[in-house]
Order: structure tokens, then sequence, then C-alpha cells
């Protein structure tokens, strides 16, 4: 069974994570308030010794990719495409709205994250966390008046307050995403082929867009 190292450093806390297959070995969350660039490789490397583990033995290297924060994304998906790139192994981006949506039980799934001003990030997923429909960016009363009228399950992520009858998922997310991608044989691409999920384009590129 494939060994996977999977991370989540895309919002205010992280986590990284160790799958075998699709069950999950080891997890550790990660908090750094000054972003994760500087602690990411050193909480990899701690987490692999207590595992007695090495970099080699990883099979498939995985990363969140959005939407979340843009730096965070970033920082995620160049550390696994990095360590990928020099284990001459294979990458995968895991949506965390794809991530949020396994931690539901029916077999309709929505997987919902606060975007801000005034929005949300928005999914919809079957049992086998195949989407159902795109994901979107928009105000969450007009996502829950899109939604299907089948019974489905809502799933918020931890940061943002769920209304009643909603499912809260955990903050580490990295496991989530490592079985995702030990389910997904198909996520996984060479290294230089993976992106980054943002939603919505960063406030730099709409304004290096708008015309002057």
């Amino acid at each position: 069974m494939s060994l996977i190292l999977a991370l989540d450093t895309t919002g205010e806390s992280g986590s990284i994570a160790l799958v075998r297959g699709a069950r999950l070995l080891d997890q550790v969350a990660i908090e750094s308030p000054g972003g994760f660039a500087h602690i990411v490789f050193a909480e990899i490397e701690a987490l692999l010794a207590r595992n007695r583990i090495r970099i080699g033995d990883i099979d498939l290297f995985a990363s969140a990719s959005g939407p979340g924060s843009f730096t965070g994304v970033r920082i995620g998906l160049s550390a696994v495409k990095g360590l990928a790139e020099a284990a001459g192994k294979k990458a995968a981006a895991v949506s965390n709205l794809r991530a949020l949506a396994s931690f539901a039980s029916k077999p309709l799934r929505a997987a919902v994250i606060d975007a801000r001003r005034g929005e949300i990030y928005g999914g919809v997923y079957d049992r086998n966390l195949d989407p159902v429909a795109e994901e979107v960016v928009m105000p969450l009363d007009l996502w829950l008046a899109r939604l299907p009228s089948q019974d489905i399950e809502i799933v918020a992520n931890a940061s943002m307050e769920p209304r009643s009858g909603w499912t809260r998922a955990p903050r580490s997310l990295a496991g989530a995403v490592g079985t995702i991608a030990a389910l997904k044989p198909d996520l996984a691409r060479d290294p230089s082929e993976i992106d980054a999920n943002y939603v919505r384009r960063s406030d730099a590129e709409l304004l290096w867009r708008e015309p002057r």
C-alpha cells in the first residue's frame, strides 16, 4: 500500500499527516501566526522521525490546494512539489471542499468555507467524494437556495460558525487530504502539473487586470 505524506497550510491552522493506503497513521496540527513557510519542513522532519520513516519511503506527496489563504495554499503546494521532485515521486492536489465533504455521512454532501466579503466557497459531492456540481464562490443564502432538493448534509470548515443541523469539520484536514489522494489515484501527477484551487482569483490578479 502506498505511503502518503499530506499537508494542509491553507488556513489559520495547518496540519501534516501520514497515510498508508486509506488509513491514517499519524497527524499533527501546526500553528504559526506568522505563516507556515519557516516551520513546515521542520514539522515534516519531526513527523517522519517520530514514525521512523525516511522521505525516500514516501510514495506520494499530497497537499490541500484551496480554496483558502492565497499564501498558505502556495506554501503547501510548493513544499509538496519540491519534495516530490527531489524524491522522484508524484504529487496530488486535493480541494479543501472535497476534504471537508469526507467528514459527512450522507450520500449527498455539501461543503462550505467562509470566503469573507459576504461570500462562501461551496461544493457538492456524492458518497464517493466525486463532484456533483462545480465549486463556486457566492453569497451563502444564494448557494443554499441552489442546493439539490434531495436530503443533503452540509459540512462547514472549523473557522465558520455552522448553522443548526450542519456538521462541523475538524481543524486538521491533512489526514483527509491524504486519504482522498489514496482513494483517487487519478489525482497523482507529475509535480509540475498540480496547481492551486482558488475558485476566485486573488486581489492582486484582479487589480492587475483593471484598465489603467
